[in-house]
């Protein structure tokens, strides 16, 4: 009744259920107050003021995340995927928010392997580490929930919009770099080279700091600069266009007996 009761909360999307919305609400803030944390330790006034009670709620935050851990590899055997004790753990330990959680609970054991030679290459890991758990905010966030669904949709026309601006990226820095490197040996010395001024002009970025001199120098960068604007807005327009056929396909889900399959405003 136990394990129902944990699988119920951790693993069933269920908006009737009070104690698994608390739970959901619980984590959220959890994550987002880590984040805060970590953003207002690098202020080195306020680090210093507060930095025990960060280090605290850091522990605190850890022992959090690694009891969900636990708790969703105790119960996860409830669902007929995972049915096996062992390799039924051992799969839904390899699933993707499974590897980001235990990403996140890592710092909890690094201690037990630090030695005086390598603290800074663990305190470095520390840090790094405590980035992934900004991940985690996919699993209690619908909004980022409906942003992979989107993705993995639309993944296609994605690399297909990702090889067009790579393509556009090849052909326009190699055109700059015949033109340019007579003149700007130092600024454009290779195709890679030339690759960063193509980057900033693709994106309309334009830094300034690498730019043209010659006249057909400039001609080429003013085609390439108007062409980025449409190439790099492309992956853009994907998502957004999948948002909106996301939005629908859950609208109309919604009025969708569960039952027996029917439009609700057909059976009124």
């Amino acid at each position: 009744m136990i394990r129902e009761t944990f699988f119920e909360v951790l693993e069933i999307e269920n908006s009737d259920n009070k104690i698994s919305n608390r739970f959901e609400k619980f984590m959220f803030a959890i994550i987002v107050a880590n984040l805060i944390v970590m953003i207002f330790e690098t202020v080195k006034g306020i680090e210093h003021v507060l930095g025990i009670y960060f280090y605290w709620f850091d522990i605190f935050s850890l022992f959090v995340f690694a009891g969900e851990y636990t708790a969703r590899l105790w119960v996860c055997t409830l669902d007929k995927r995972y049915s096996s004790s062992i390799l039924g753990r051992l799969k839904y330990a390899l699933t993707p928010m499974m590897i980001v959680d235990l990403i996140v609970i890592i710092p909890l054991f690094l201690p037990l392997f630090a030695t005086d030679q390598v603290d800074t290459r663990f305190l470095l890991i520390l840090r790094t580490v405590r980035i992934a758990r900004l991940l985690k905010l996919t699993r209690y966030s619908k909004s980022l929930q409906r942003l992979g669904k989107v993705v993995m949709k639309k993944k296609d026309d994605l690399v297909a919009a990702v090889g067009v601006v790579f393509m556009m990226l090849v052909v326009s820095s190699s055109m700059m770099y015949y033109v340019e490197h007579n003149a700007q040996p130092d600024k454009f010395s290779s195709i890679p080279a030339a690759m960063w001024w193509s980057v900033a002009t693709l994106t309309t970025v334009g830094y300034g700091d690498v730019f043209p001199v010659t006249d057909l120098g400039k001609f080429i960068g003013t085609f390439i600069a108007i062409l980025g604007i449409g190439m790099v807005a492309l992956p853009t327009g994907i998502l957004g266009s999948g948002f909106l056929e996301e939005i629908e396909s859950e609208k109309s889900s919604a009025n969708i007996c569960p039952h027996c399959g029917k439009h609700i405003d057909e059976l009124n």
